[in-house]
């Protein structure tokens, strides 16, 4: 038997090649301040049953500290919600109460959309 390769993020599976390894991407990425974070909030309903969410997208760092930032957002709104995939999901439209929650936090470059 031949050795699996594994997945990586982008999605590759299988190569032919049996010489082939994948490039560690550099999982410890720093996570900028939040003054340098551009971060795009805008509403969403794509492939959640008609549901309404609120997508802040754009979050550079490590998933902790997105987690952390998905978990503060969630508790100021009141809602349920996720983080993951460099993007926090917030259900029903926050998009008010997430952009003054940024902007009193440092957050200084968003876009609405």
């Amino acid at each position: 038997m031949s050795k699996k390769n594994k997945t990586d993020k982008r999605g590759f599976v299988y190569s032919t090649d049996p010489n082939f390894n994948f490039e560690e991407e550099d999982e410890y990425t720093e996570t900028l301040s939040p003054s340098q974070q551009k971060l795009k909030i805008k509403l969403d309903s794509k492939r959640r049953a008609g549901k309404v969410v609120t997508l802040i997208e754009g979050f550079t760092g490590k998933e902790k500290d997105l987690e952390e930032l998905g978990k503060k957002l969630k508790a100021f709104c009141g809602t349920g919600g996720s983080a993951k995939n460099g993007e926090i999901i917030i259900q029903g439209d926050q998009r008010e109460k997430v952009m003054q929650w940024l902007k009193k936090n440092g957050y200084i470059q968003l876009k609405k959309a």
